[in-house]
């Protein structure tokens, strides 16, 4: 760029400037500024023309004022006429100009892009620079259409100067990240890899940055930018700061372009070719000995870069996922920043590490640190390291710590911050189910969740505790004591009077021979706490309490003085008043059988992802911790087995339909101890069709689903992003009985869903199909009764 002359400054402007810094109110500066558009006004509009200095003044006195704040609607012209002068100085002030203040709907853009035109073909190198800068500060559709075919060869061109080439990259590079289908691929693209191989650093660093955004939009066509790319970083890494002098910062040779080049890398899985795949190993391990050596100044600029240089690093490692020994190295890198004194590169550390876990090399190595993350947990001031600590516990957990790991999220999860405790709450729900070795370990620990952060736990997470329970004959018995023991205090949460009525009501039963629990001090436990809950919770407690009716005969009475009470029968609340009414009435004329046919026990859910885990994913957003699930899943298997529930009983009770009248009663169908669905859909149960199910042939990838049912009597058998198809079966003697659900896994209904049973003439006379109408409001099961020869 040429240096400005002497005779170049504005005497003019700097007086402007200067009054302006010297008003003593708002006012003052307003009228002073009215004072110079006026003359300014004048003198655009006067006879005699300006020279290039007077509109180069004027001009930048009008940029300065729509600095201040102020509406410029003059001068434009004036600014594109500037771009017209063979003076540096003036063009310079006129691109400027435009840059700041010509939007890309102007009239004017025709007249803008003819000029920056005739600046490129000039093959002025400073003139072509300005224009440049220009094309990628506005960046405009308009601008991309007219340029991004021109551009490409500027950059290639063998006789462009090295300042001109790395503009047209750094163009080049806005113009495809604002108008990606304007910027062509072409030749160019394969001679703009060899940018990389550029003596000057400059040109590559510029190079290097357009490359990757391509490379990530394009990955076969910029294939050979990696051998290019390892080469230049290996020069790098083995150069001293001497041999690249100008780009070296404060003892870290060309970081920026280290970093740059890392990056691109992490666009590629791992060279192919074992020379190049070596070399880069090469370079991985120099970067990680430099990080052992001692600091060659105090400076935090040094660290800064230095450690800029070894994260890109630690990141391509983790990429690559195929080299333990570099794993644990990087592993053990990042774990003496665990303590370090800087915030910023605990936070760094932490949060690669999250990443580490994940991959099977590294995983063990990530565990050794478990009491410093533990720490960091405790004695962080930082929230936002204590939320990455979170996160790290979270994704190094497996049955070995989960324990200590749950306990001691628990632990800090009471004095944790407001804005994570609802994700705290989420993992270590998670954690407690997908580690449980013993259930009865996993529901005291969800009990606790609840009762330390009950308003933080959501649906999903009392959900999930009712399904594993139903699911697993061995816990439910100590469910309901835990539970019942629980609402024995004072004061409990609304969630954990959910979990416990829903739970006596299924399993009551279970804890009555103990005088303690009777049934008669279940109900009144229960009862105690109705009128301190919501109306939703107090329509679960109805559905228990006609549970009751069917597992206690002996205080059915009682029960029926509660639902006859006006309360009920009179209350405001329409939901709870039709509960009232039909839970009497069905006590009243209903039979032993009846009774005992309609309030069964809740069957086993099918299996099916955790609704918890979607929650988590869905919080987090993707590509955070929580997809270590999905990867972490080819390592361990989830031990319980179990999953969201699918399916529902039909002879369970809940609120069907308006049309059915199950008992001929007269009155709108009854609902059991389920939580009442919202117009959302309840994760509790799903839709299921009214036909009976039919075997289709299967589908691509169900291979593994269907080889299953070998071994097990139930399970997914087909599963997609739109459906879920269970499949359960029970055999007695020669008489067999199949049950297919059918799941709506998106957040709409289905419209004339329609299963159709396909088998071959000497299979149908042997199957008796029926359809059995389903309890739950949200549709029907089909029913396959199979009659084994």
């Amino acid at each position: 760029m040429p240096a400005v002359s002497k005779g170049d400054g504005m005497r003019g402007l700097a007086v402007f400037i200067s009054d302006i810094r010297n008003c003593k109110s708002k006012e003052a500066e307003i009228k002073r500024i009215n004072k110079e558009l006026a003359n300014i006004r004048s003198k655009f509009k006067g006879d005699k023309a300006l020279d290039g200095y007077s509109k180069k003044k004027y001009v930048c006195k009008l940029l300065f004022i729509f600095l201040l704040g102020h509406d410029i609607d003059f001068g434009h012209m004036e600014a594109v006429n500037l771009l017209s002068s063979n003076r540096y100085t003036e063009k310079q002030i006129g691109y400027l100009f435009i840059s700041v203040l010509v939007n890309s709907n102007s009239e004017l853009i025709r007249l803008i892009n003819n000029a920056i035109k005739n600046d490129l073909a000039s093959r002025n190198p400073t003139f072509m620079g300005l224009a440049l800068h220009c094309i990628a500060n506005v960046g405009s559709r308009e601008m991309a259409e007219a340029f991004a075919g021109e551009i490409p060869k500027i950059l290639v061109a063998g006789d462009t100067m090295d300042s001109v080439k790395q503009s047209a990259a750094l163009c080049l590079l806005r113009l495809y990240r604002t108008s990606p289908d304007l910027v062509p691929m072409g030749d160019w693209t394969s001679r703009v890899v060899h940018l990389l191989n550029d003596q000057h650093l400059g040109v590559v660093t510029a190079a290097t940055s357009l490359i990757t955004t391509l490379a990530q939009k394009n990955p076969e066509e910029f294939k050979t930018s990696v051998s290019l790319a390892v080469s230049r970083l290996s020069r790098i890494v083995t150069s001293a700061s001497t041999d690249l002098q100008d780009y070296t910062y404060y003892f870290v040779p060309a970081p920026w372009l280290s970093v740059k080049l890392l990056r691109l890398l992490q666009c590629y899985p791992p060279p192919e070719d074992p020379a190049v795949r070596g070399r880069l190993t090469e370079c991985l391990e120099t970067i990680l000995n430099k990080a052992q050596e001692p600091p060659k100044s105090k400076k935090v600029q040094h660290s800064n870069a230095k450690n800029a240089v070894l994260f890109e690093a630690i990141s391509l490692i983790i990429h690559h996922d195929s080299e333990p020994n570099l794993l644990v190295r990087a592993c053990n890198q990042l774990g003496q920043f665990l303590q370090h004194r800087e915030t910023n590169l605990r936070y760094l550390a932490l949060e690669s590490m999250c990443t580490l876990a994940s991959s099977e090399f590294s995983h063990e190595a990530v565990k050794t640190h478990i009491e410093t993350v533990i720490n960091a947990l405790k004695t962080e001031r930082d929230v936002s390291v204590r939320q990455r600590a979170v996160d790290l516990l979270y994704a190094m957990c497996d049955r070995s710590n989960a324990q200590q790991i749950v306990a001691e999220m628990l632990n800090y999860l009471e004095t944790a911050d407001y804005s994570i405790r609802e994700e705290i709450v989420l993992k270590v729900a998670i954690l407690a189910e997908k580690y449980a070795v013993d259930y009865t370990w996993y529901v005291d620990t969800i009990l606790n969740l609840i009762r330390i952060a009950g308003d933080y736990v959501s649906e999903e997470v009392w959900y999930r505790v009712i399904q594993i329970v139903i699911n697993r004959d061995d816990v439910q018995g100590y469910a309901a004591k835990t539970v019942f023991e629980a609402l024995q205090a004072p004061a409990c949460h609304e969630n954990l009077v959910k979990v416990g009525g829903y739970i006596l009501g299924e399993f009551g039963n279970l804890i009555a021979g103990d005088p303690r629990s009777s049934p008669l001090i279940q109900f009144n436990l229960l009862h105690s706490k109705f009128h301190l809950c919501s109306v939703p919770t107090r329509a679960l407690l109805l559905s228990t309490y006609i549970k009751f009716v069917n597992l206690f005969p002996e205080i059915k009475t009682t029960i029926q003085d509660v639902l006859r009470s006006d309360s009920q029968l009179k209350n405001a609340d329409v939901e709870l008043q039709q509960r009232a009414v039909e839970y009497l009435r069905l006590s009243t004329i209903a039979s032993t059988d009846i009774l005992a046919t309609v309030l069964e026990e809740m069957p086993p859910f099918p299996e099916r992802e955790s609704s918890i885990l979607a929650k988590l994913k869905k919080k987090k957003g993707p590509g955070t911790v929580t997809d270590l699930e999905e990867i972490k899943k080819e390592r361990s298997s989830d031990m319980n087995g179990s999953a969201e529930p699918a399916s529902v009983n039909a002879s369970a009770v809940s609120t069907p339909s308006p049309s059915a009248d199950l008992l001929g009663l007269g009155a709108a169908p009854l609902t059991n101890s389920a939580p009442p669905p919202s117009s959302s859909g309840s994760l509790l149960v799903d839709v299921f069709s009214d036909s009976a199910s039919a075997v289709a042939p299967l589908a691509p990838g169900s291979d593994d689903n269907f080889a299953r049912f070998v071994c097990k009597n139930n399970g997914v058998l087909f599963e997609n992003q739109l459906l879920q198809i269970g499949l359960k079966s029970e055999f007695r003697q020669n008489l067999g009985r199949m049950f297919i659900f059918y799941g709506n896994k998106t957040s709409t209904q289905f419209l004339t869903f329609t299963p159709t049973v396909i088998c071959s003439d000497d299979l149908q006379s042997n199957i008796l199909k029926c359809s059995s109408m389903c309890l739950f409001s949200f549709g029907f099961c089909g029913l396959c009764c199979t009659k084994l020869q």
